[in-house]
């Protein structure tokens, strides 16, 4: 389990995606009601499962700031996220201080964090029924009717463990 759980105040991430931009939580929370941030290793095939739900998420809410904060470098998360038609921002965490921080045992890893910086929900591995409850979050904090998540010819695993996040050595 991670040391940083529901209720309790996100740390503070600053991280940068490829082309060099910096991207911090409490700023981008600043300016949102709530963010997104999932953590992924590319090799995870878990994280291959969620993410196109991730995009599905960010597609219908795209006002709110989501983040994949990925353990590979530059060239392997551009792959993944193309793969994956990952629209979202995808932020390098190859130091893995951002997994280190949130206290990370497995990927992939989401929580949603409110504006003030609290941890309002947190997924391990792929639940069905938590993503569902992060659509109704999503839509709540944009005033809108949740839109569909899934699909009758979406084939749905009801939960996938996640799989072991990369350790600092």
């Amino acid at each position: 389990m991670p040391t940083k759980t529901l209720g309790t105040p996100a740390p503070p991430i600053l991280l940068m995606d490829a082309g060099g931009q910096s991207f911090g939580l409490h700023e981008a929370l600043s300016l949102a009601p709530l963010a997104v941030v999932a953590f992924l290793k590319v090799g995870c095939p878990v994280c291959h499962y969620a993410f196109p739900f991730l995009q599905r998420l960010h597609r219908s809410y795209p006002k709110l700031p989501m983040w994949g904060i990925s353990q590979d470098d530059a060239v392997a998360t551009a792959n993944f996220a193309s793969e994956h038609g990952v629209t979202f921002t995808m932020l390098l965490d190859e130091s893995l201080e951002a997994t280190v921080n949130f206290g990370l045992v497995s990927v992939p890893s989401t929580f949603a964090v409110k504006n003030g910086g609290t941890i309002d929900q947190v997924i391990f591995g792929f639940a069905r029924a938590d993503f569902e409850k992060l659509n109704v979050r999503m839509a709540e904090a944009c005033g809108v009717e949740p839109e569909p998540l899934f699909t009758e010819e979406d084939d749905i695993s009801t939960l996938q463990p996640g799989c072991g996040s990369r350790q600092p050595a």
